[in-house]
């Protein structure tokens, strides 16, 4: 007997088309403990054929966000089970970005000990993040890397800061002025502080209200000694003009717009109504 999840949670689920050349198609499983989101890609056609997200409605735990994770791929849903690959991207804030000139493999729990609680027996992760001379250092949830391997074998699996941090690099133009980037969930908040095409900062927070969000915001940019007359603020995610949250944002920072993040290979035009979380998407 499964107790306390149809509760707990709240799903979306989208077809996008049927599925079909099961031998090359490619799913994605975002994980944390506010929620789950998987997508899957047919890798020829590169169309997305399926998305599924489950909100949690308080935050999970490991063993419970497991849980839930087996239910979904055992009924599997519209998700379906033959994959030519699997990512599986973690969603947490026990992560540090350590510059590429002081970082040592070796060294890999000494970078997240102020940062996060972690234990002797966790597994620490790393993910090169390209052409920033940086190394994001984190906690994989590792009883959902085990389990997705017992299913598929092998896969592959990254940070979400690791995966945001490098797609929006990417496609960010060169400016004069710093460019504040903001992906905007029920929960949670990740902040990017960019200027021309370097990151000068990254980091995730957990939010009830639209006074905490603005709180980590500008506490955040008076640490980076960021002018608010000056820097542009791009909203994207579950957001949208006019929301509490942007007209609150608009009483202090004047350069404010809802950002729609360009991504060649998946229109956002065509998805920007599917509720399809960007960093997925990305992954892909």
């Amino acid at each position: 007997m499964v107790t306390g999840l149809l509760s707990m949670t709240e799903k979306t689920t989208r077809i996008v088309q049927s599925k079909e050349n099961n031998t090359f198609r490619k799913l994605s499983i975002q994980v944390g403990l506010n929620g789950l989101s998987f997508c899957v890609l047919d890798t020829i056609s590169n169309k997305i054929l399926a998305f599924e997200k489950v909100s949690f409605k308080t935050p999970s735990t490991p063993y419970l966000m497991l849980k839930e994770l087996k239910s979904i791929i055992n009924q599997k849903h519209d998700i379906g089970s033959d994959f030519s690959e699997v990512v599986v991207i973690h969603k947490n804030n026990m992560f540090s970005l350590v510059p590429k000139p002081l970082f040592n493999s070796e060294e890999l729990p000494n970078y997240l000990k102020f940062n996060a609680k972690i234990m002797a027996t966790d597994l620490i992760a790393f993910d090169e993040i390209p052409n920033q001379e940086m190394v994001n250092v984190y906690v994989p949830y590792t009883n959902i890397n085990n389990y997705i391997f017992d299913i598929f074998g092998e896969f592959e699996f990254k940070h979400s800061g690791t995966v945001l941090i490098n797609t929006l690099l990417n496609q960010a133009r060169i400016s004069s002025e710093p460019i504040c980037y903001v992906q905007v969930s029920e929960k949670e908040m990740e902040m990017m502080v960019v200027s021309g095409k370097k990151l000068i900062f990254y980091n995730q927070f957990e939010f009830k209200t639209k006074e905490d969000f603005l709180y980590f915001l500008l506490f955040s940019l008076e640490q980076l000694q960021m002018n608010t007359e000056e820097i542009q603020l791009k909203l994207f995610g579950a957001i949208e003009e006019k929301d509490p949250i942007y007209n609150l944002c608009y009483q202090y920072i004047k350069q404010v717009s809802v950002f729609i993040p360009h991504n060649p290979s998946f229109p956002l035009e065509e998805l920007e109504n599917e509720a399809i979380d960007f960093t997925i998407l990305s992954s892909m």
